[in-house]
């Protein structure tokens, strides 16, 4: 409780006190009993509230968020040039009162939903953009009174800047910034620098009123319907394009997948045919070289082919018939039995 209020609380008190004896001087003097000491206790309270409401109407108490212009009778403007700061102060009683404004941030909301906004009802804001398409836009604007100029605002607005300064204000801000972008930008690619627009000409419009800019708040886009059923037209399109591309890429990954399948395959039977070919070729360079051993083998040895020969012969064979005309690779062995040398008698065996 502070002293303002303390102070016109006693000032009640002392006139009910006043009022409680006046009601008994009143009723002691119809009885026509004494009354004189009632009138001595009357006329003090009556001058102490006097003088305890004059001190009351005099001291204002302006609270930390809030500032007060003085509207004086003594002016010649009709107003003090100065507002009042947070704290206790003394004005001329009855001829000076105080009207305060809050300085703290206040919130202007303008909302298609009937219980958001300050207005009861629809109260977005219709505007048209660069390609002549309609939009709904919800919108809030936090701003404050600046303190050097409450005075100002006073003079030009009094209660009223917030319905009839602020509301007009950001709806012709929002209408034509919006008019500069086109559907899609207002939407999706330039939102952003939309509302950095809208921000940037609603501080300085409301500055030059006395109020600042706190900050802008774009809550909402709506459309129109038939407009939102093109946008889902065009999404559907989208989506239907998206898929036949991802088809399209499917089908070609399965094309590639099956042709890098062919090209291993292909891969595969080159190395192959050429492993085989290395292979004879080894081979041949492997025989090659072993008929060169033969041939040199037979060259510095002709009796080992007879041999191999005979050896492959089954035991036993004693007589071979052959053609007339067969060339004779082998000498066919004799039929009679070889002749028994006889030896020849030394001289020694001679004599007798």
């Amino acid at each position: 409780m502070d002293l303002v209020s303390v102070v016109r609380g006693l000032s009640g008190l002392l006139w009910l006190g006043a009022l409680g004896v006046l009601g008994l001087l009143v009723v002691r003097a119809t009885r026509h009993q004494p009354v004189k000491s009632l009138v001595r206790t009357l006329l003090a309270l009556a001058a102490a509230a006097i003088l305890v409401t004059t001190v009351g109407a005099g001291l204002v108490f302006v609270p930390p968020q809030e500032r007060g212009v003085v509207i004086s009778a003594l002016s010649p403007t009709g107003y003090r040039s100065q507002a009042l700061t947070p704290g206790l102060h003394w004005i001329v009683p009855y001829v000076e009162y105080v009207v305060y404004y809050p300085i703290s941030k206040q919130t202007y909301t303008m909302s298609s939903t009937p219980s958001e906004g300050a207005v009861e009802g629809d109260d977005s804001i219709k505007a048209r953009t660069a390609d002549g398409q309609l939009v709904y836009m919800d919108a809030s604007v936090i701003f404050s009174i600046d303190p050097a100029k409450v005075v100002e605002v006073h003079i030009a607005w009094q209660d009223r800047y917030a319905h009839e300064l602020v509301r007009p204000l950001v709806r012709g801000v929002i209408r034509d910034a919006v008019s500069q972008f086109r559907i899609e930008e207002v939407i999706s690619t330039k939102r952003f620098e939309l509302e950095q627009m809208i921000s940037k000409t609603l501080a300085q419009r409301l500055e030059e009123n006395g109020l600042t800019l706190e900050g802008f708040v774009l809550r909402n886009i709506a459309f129109t319907d038939e407009y939102a059923q093109a946008i889902e037209q065009k999404q559907i399109a989208e989506q239907k394009a998206l898929q036949a591309k991802f088809v399209v890429e499917q089908k070609k990954q399965e094309a590639e997948q099956a042709r890098q399948v062919a090209q291993g395959q292909a891969d595969a039977a080159v190395i192959k045919a050429k492993g085989d070919a290395q292979a004879r070729v080894i081979q041949a360079q492997a025989e090659a070289q072993a008929l060169q051993l033969i041939a040199e083998v037979l060259q510095n040895n002709p009796d080992l082919l007879t041999y191999q020969y005979i050896e492959k012969l089954a035991p036993g064979v004693q007589v071979m018939l052959v053609p007339n005309d067969a060339p004779y690779l082998l000498p066919l062995p004799s039929m009679t039995p070889a002749p028994t040398a006889t030896p020849t008698p030394t001289p020694q065996e001679a004599q007798p």
